[in-house]
């Protein structure tokens, strides 16, 4: 592994990279708040609490965001998944992990195929457990979770002890606000079909288990952390558009909140972080896996939310910058690696 400081100096440097506010959404604003909270690199402390999780252990990920289900439930946006397959990917590889992934039924079908173009392999839990026994299959443990409040708070106490997490992960997962509603970031209600995963990492704060999340807007699971910043600079972030009496901030906290232009560039840092902590290049996500995966989201109708059409392009950034992103990341960190 890397000698500590120069691990402290390219961790800063993925920070930067994923933090230029090319969206104009107020993140630059968000990352101050985070960083001084954080004390330095989220990017690294997000790596570090990943490589964290013993060997063998379980970790829970979300992500996925119904983004016109006043039209149809089947449809999700193209930010989040991938970059949740990169993760997950990054986490089996390292510490050999069982991968829970939780989000809508109506999304579990795209999801599962971006995982797979990843290189994880679904399957049950039972065959989750022997895989990892004996090292022979990257897999990941896809199911889905319920769409309202009581029947959330059930499945998230059976899960919490049946599945005994190490740690949790969320990126580009919407959570509702102080007044129990989920926002988009025009400051409409959200809400309808959308899984209610939030209650799932209020429990395992509450408990004490690890939680780490990505966001880009405000409106994401562990954004409660820099609430008051989210209310000052974000648009509809005191105030919506729905009349709920709240902004689009959302009330559930994190330990680690790593903030990003587009979530998705977010864990593409994450993954470069941990590939250097690991001293494994197989760890990183690159622009060739990148583009794989843009091709899988197309091809499985995730949509470009920002557009509002299914294609290439992520929070109406075209198809180049991720890549670009990739290869940038890649670069920062090659000398270590």
């Amino acid at each position: 592994m890397a000698d500590a400081a120069l691990i402290t100096r390219l961790d800063n440097r993925l920070d930067q990279l994923v933090n230029i506010d090319m969206g104009e959404r107020g993140v630059e604003h968000l990352f101050v708040a985070a960083r001084e909270l954080q004390g330095g690199s989220l990017v690294g402390a997000a790596a570090d609490a990943l490589m964290a999780v013993p060997e063998g252990g379980t970790v829970v990920m979300t992500t996925g965001s119904v983004s016109r289900a006043w039209i149809t439930e089947d449809l999700g946006e193209n930010d989040g998944p991938s970059g949740a397959a990169a993760v997950a990917r990054a986490l089996v590889l390292a510490r050999n992990v069982t991968i829970v992934m939780l989000c809508e039924e109506t999304l579990l079908p795209a999801i599962r195929n971006v995982c797979r173009s990843a290189g994880l392999f679904p399957v049950t839990l039972a065959q989750a457990a022997i895989a990892k026994a004996d090292k022979s299959l990257a897999t990941i443990v896809m199911q889905p979770f319920a769409t309202e409040d009581e029947a959330g708070k059930s499945q998230a106490s059976e899960l919490m002890d049946t599945l005994n997490p190490d740690l949790f992960f969320s990126t580009e997962r919407v959570g509702r606000n102080d007044f129990g509603v989920y926002h988009s970031m025009r400051g409409i209600d959200y809400g309808m079909g959308r899984s209610r995963v939030d209650l799932f990492f209020d429990q395992a704060l509450e408990r004490g288990v690890p939680v780490v999340a990505v966001g880009d807007g405000g409106n994401e699971i562990g954004m409660g952390k820099i609430a008051d910043h989210v209310k000052a600079h974000v648009p509809y972030g005191d105030k919506c558009q729905c009349g709920c009496g709240g902004g689009i901030g959302a009330l559930t906290s994190c330990d680690v909140l790593v903030t990003a232009a587009c979530s998705n560039w977010g864990c593409t840092a994450i993954a470069a972080a941990m590939a250097v902590r690991a001293g494994d290049a197989r760890l990183l996500h690159t622009p060739e896996r990148e583009a794989l995966l843009l091709d899988t989201m197309v091809a499985n109708g995730l949509i470009n939310s920002t557009h509002g059409v299914v294609d290439d392009s992520v929070d109406g950034f075209p198809r180049q910058s991720h890549l670009a992103v990739a290869e940038l990341c890649r670069t920062i960190v090659s000398r270590a690696l």
